[in-house]
C-alpha cells in the first residue's frame, strides 16, 4: 500500500498558496479602491437668472410746497408747531387784516350804490318805452335811457368783482397750508413784514409718505441693457426695488420703479430712474443716500455654478473641474460674468449636463481617476466618516 502522507501534505500546501494568492488579490483591489478619491459634483443646468442692478440714489420728498404770502402785511401770529405735521388748508400764519377788511366793506358799499343806480336807470328806461312808442318823447331820449341802464348793470358787475377780490385778499390774510405733510422751521416771526413779491418762503412743507428715491444709472449700461432686450438675450425684469440704508441695513418696505428720464445728464453721463416707496414710519428723510437693488432684466438660459467649484489661474481666468464620462478629471476654462447669491453665473465654457465637481477639488489633476457622487451624497458620506473616526 503506497504512502499517502506526502500527497496529502502537497495538497495542503497548494490550498494554502491559493488562499494567500486570493487574499493578496483582494487586498490589492481594496487598496486601489481606497486610493481613488471620492468627489462631489452637481449637474450643470440652465435656468432663468435675474440680472440684479445696484444703484446709488437719494431720497426725495413726494410733494414739496413753499409757504408764501399772497398779500402784504405784518404777521400777527404763527399758528403751527415747527417740525409738526399739518393738513392741507390748515391755518399757518395770520397777517394783520384790518386794511383788507376795510376794503371788503368799501367794496360792499360800492356794490350797493351801483345796484341802486342800476335800478333807477332800468326804471327810467321802462317809463320811456311807452312814451317813445307814442312819440311823446324823442327816440334818442329812449335810446339814451336804455344805454344808461346797460352801463349801470355793467357797473354792478364791476363792483361785484371788486368785492370778490377784496374778500379773496381778506382770506389770503390767513396763510394756509397748500398741502399736507411735515412742516419745517418758520423763517418769519410775528411782527415781520411780508409781501406777495418776496423771494424767501415763510416755511417749507414736505410730504414724506410715500417718498421717492432718485437713482443714477450710466447711459452706457442702459444702452447695453436695451440692446440685450431687443436681441432677445435678456427679458424684462421686475419693477420691485429693495433698499439698503446708509448703515448697510435693509429697508423694510419694497418700492416700485415709476419711470426713467428721457434725457442724459450732460455733466455726469447718467440717466435718472425714480422709484416710489412707502414710508409710514417716516424713517426715510429727504436727502438721504441709499442703495437701490432691483432685477432690471432676466437672463433666461444662464448656468449657475456654486462658488467653491470655481478656481482661478495665475492670470485670473476662471476654470472648473469636471467629472468626465470615464470618471476622470477634466479641466475646463469658463467665463463668469457676475454672482447670483452663492453661485457664479457662467456665460461660456459649460453646457447643460456637465458634471461640475464642487467637493474635493483641492488635489485634483487632469486625467486623475475619481469616484464621482452627487454633492449631497458626498456631504453625507463625509459626515458619516467623521462620526466613525470620532467614535474610534
Amino acid at each position: 500500500m503506497p504512502n499517502k502522507r506526502p500527497l496529502l501534505l502537497t495538497g495542503a500546501l497548494c490550498a494554502a498558496m491559493l488562499s494567500l494568492s486570493a487574499c493578496a488579490s483582494k487586498d490589492d483591489q481594496n487598496g486601489r479602491d481606497r486610493g481613488t478619491p471620492e468627489v462631489g459634483y452637481v449637474v450643470a443646468a440652465t435656468s432663468a437668472v435675474p440680472i440684479t442692478t445696484e444703484l446709488g440714489g437719494r431720497t426725495v420728498a413726494f410733494e414739496t410746497s413753499e409757504v408764501r404770502p399772497q398779500v402784504s402785511g405784518l404777521i400777527r401770529r404763527r399758528l403751527f408747531t415747527e417740525g409738526g405735521v399739518v393738513r392741507a388748508g390748515q391755518p399757518l400764519y395770520q397777517i394783520d387784516a384790518s386794511l383788507y377788511r376795510a376794503a371788503v366793506d368799501q367794496a360792499e358799499a360800492n356794490l350797493a350804490s351801483a345796484r341802486a343806480n342800476a335800478q333807477a336807470a332800468e326804471e327810467k328806461a321802462k317809463r320811456f318805452e311807452p312814451l317813445a312808442k307814442m312819440q311823446a318823447i324823442a327816440e334818442q331820449d329812449y335810446t339814451d335811457a336804455l344805454a344808461a341802464a346797460r352801463v349801470a348793470r355793467a357797473v354792478v358787475a364791476q363792483n361785484a368783482a371788486a368785492l370778490e377780490t377784496a374778500r379773496i385778499n381778506l382770506r389770503y390774510a390767513t396763510i394756509t397750508a397748500p398741502i399736507g405733510g411735515r412742516i419745517g422751521r418758520s423763517l418769519a416771526t410775528p411782527g415781520a413784514l411780508v409781501s406777495a413779491s418776496q423771494a424767501e418762503p415763510l416755511a417749507l412743507i414736505q410730504r414724506l409718505d410715500p417718498i421717492y428715491v432718485d437713482m443714477q444709472q450710466s447711459s452706457s449700461e442702459l444702452t447695453a441693457l436695451r440692446r440685450s432686450l431687443a436681441s432677445g438675450g435678456t427679458q424684462p425684469g421686475s419693477t420691485a426695488v429693495r433698499l439698503k440704508l446708509e448703515d448697510g441695513s435693509d429697508y423694510g418696505f419694497t418700492g416700485t420703479v415709476e419711470f426713467s428720464e428721457m434725457t442724459v445728464n450732460e455733466a455726469t453721463g447718467t440717466v435718472t430712474l425714480r422709484a416710489r416707496f412707502p414710508n409710514p414710519k417716516g424713517l426715510l428723510l429727504p436727502g438721504m443716500f441709499v442703495t437701490a437693488l432691483f432685477d432690471q432684466a432676466v437672463q433666461p438660459n444662464a448656468i449657475l455654478v456654486p462658488q467653491p467649484a470655481v478656481q482661478r489661474d495665475f492670470d485670473g481666468s476662471a476654470f472648473v473641474y469636471l467629472a468626465g464620462k470615464d470618471d476622470k478629471v477634466v479641466r475646463r476654462k469658463i467665463t463668469t460674468e457676475r454672482t447670483s447669491g452663492t453661485d457664479w453665473v457662467v456665460s461660456a465654457g459649460l453646457k447643460a449636463g456637465d458634471r461640475v465637481i464642487t467637493q474635493g477639488v483641492g488635489n485634483l489633476k487632469t486625467g486623475m481617476a475619481i469616484r464621482p457622487v452627487a454633492a449631497a451624497s458626498a456631504q453625507r458620506a463625509g459626515a458619516a466618516a467623521g462620526r466613525t473616526a470620532k467614535d474610534k
